[in-house]
């Protein structure tokens, strides 16, 4: 996932706006971030909670249904960073070489990926061991999110982080949610090499729809051809980068824009759009939905910029993503969205060989799982993905956002 490292505050500007923003921490981000990876958490346990249950229990727990909103948080997070140091640096162009872009993109992402897919693997190697020898009860009919069954094709595939483009549910076999990645990960490349180009040619309003445009070509017109990539989603990353410069580009006309528009209205009127859109009883594609969920969080991230740059009165929405809480989720997020289903799924196939209930195997489900997976999670950060961040992200705190907060007060 991309983040915001200190080479976005490296650039200089007389512009006292420009200054002003520069000096802007927008610890949101993180709490989105976060937030975003424990609903797909929940979303997961959901999936496997099974269907006889109490009517009341199916009721509520259909709020973690919307996993896929949480997968385009992140696509649109991902445009919104990586186009804040283009927009504020008013060159139009990444820091550094298109080489440095790439060594910082993999050194970000890669690492902990490689981390997950070995465990994933051996695992998975483990699991089949134990199964054949009856140590370990393993039902390959019942689904998970992760599967010791693959072949070394879909092991050569997820090393070249080209899995997504295989068809059917052969993308979910090792690690489910790599799929995700794997989608980003191209998105990395045509970023610089042809979003950028044609926002500087034309602006945002055409990099947006020439997004949008090729995103659909497999849906529309190769007989949904990797539909399972999303393609959709580099429209996504552009409307993250349509948010980046409605909320930091210094030219009047985005100025004005950004001050005359009602943004957190329009984020919460655009939730609940896409809520509907993902209705089954309404048969719409699943790209509408996405793209719904992607252009309420782009306005969410106007909406809160916006607060924190005129110093406004922080709304209920923007504490809840500033909270300590949601600031911690956020720094291992990723760790989080990776290693999850490695705690989950084997779980569930040890609760379904228990001569238990239905209500005591999803409570144990979600009692244990859960808070499991969060301090696998947080564990694998700190050996596989902190060493590889920015000194920046690396000396984030809980300690200095609170400190932070109070001071501006």
């Amino acid at each position: 996932m991309a983040e915001i490292d200190s080479k976005n505050n490296d650039h200089q500007n007389p512009s006292r706006e420009q200054s002003a923003d520069k000096r802007l921490r927008l610890h949101y981000l993180d709490g989105l971030r976060g937030l975003a990876a424990l609903y797909v958490v929940f979303s997961h346990a959901w999936e496997l909670q099974g269907n006889d249950l109490p009517i009341l229990w199916l009721n509520f727990s259909k709020i973690f249904r919307y996993g896929s909103f949480s997968v385009s948080i992140f696509i649109v997070l991902s445009g919104y960073c990586l186009m804040l140091p283009v927009v504020r640096s008013q060159t139009g162009y990444i820091s550094g070489s298109l080489i440095d872009y790439f060594k910082r993109r993999a050194i970000r992402i890669l690492p902990p990926y490689y981390a997950a897919l070995i465990i994933s693997i051996a695992l998975g190697l483990l699991i089949t061991f134990l199964a054949k020898l009856q140590l370990f009860p393993w039902d390959y009919q019942l689904w998970g999110h992760f599967s010791p069954q693959f072949s070394i094709s879909d092991v050569l595939t997820h090393l070249f982080l080209v899995h997504n483009l295989t068809p059917g549910q052969r993308l979910y076999n090792i690690n489910g949610p790599m799929w995700s990645v794997a989608t980003e990960w191209q998105i990395y490349f045509l970023f610089p090499m042809i979003l950028l180009p044609i926002w500087r040619r034309w602006g945002i309003i055409i990099a947006v729809a020439i997004a949008f445009f090729f995103g659909l070509i497999p849906h529309y017109f190769l007989n949904h051809l990797i539909e399972s990539a999303c393609p959709w989603y580099l429209g996504l990353f552009a409307l993250g980068m349509a948010a980046a410069e409605i909320g930091f580009s210094q030219k009047q006309s985005f100025i004005h824009f950004k001050k005359s528009l009602p943004w957190g209205l329009f984020a919460f009127g655009t939730a609940v759009l896409a809520i509907l859109a993902e209705r089954v009883q309404f048969g719409l594609d699943k790209w509408i939905s996405d793209s719904l969920a992607g252009l309420a969080t782009a306005f969410l991230l106007v909406y809160c910029t916006q607060i924190i740059a005129e110093n406004k009165k922080k709304s209920l929405t923007l504490s809840i993503l500033q909270s300590p809480v949601a600031i911690v989720l956020g720094t291992f997020s990723y760790s989080l969205y990776l290693i999850h289903v490695l705690v989950m799924t084997p779980l569930n196939q040890y609760l379904h060989s228990l001569s238990i209930s239905s209500i005591k195997m999803a409570t144990l489900l979600y009692l244990i799982s859960i808070p499991i997976s969060l301090c696998i999670a947080y564990l694998f950060y700190i050996v596989f993905e902190r060493p590889f961040m920015s000194n920046f992200l690396k000396k984030r705190k809980v300690k200095s956002v609170i400190l932070h907060e109070k001071n501006s007060q």
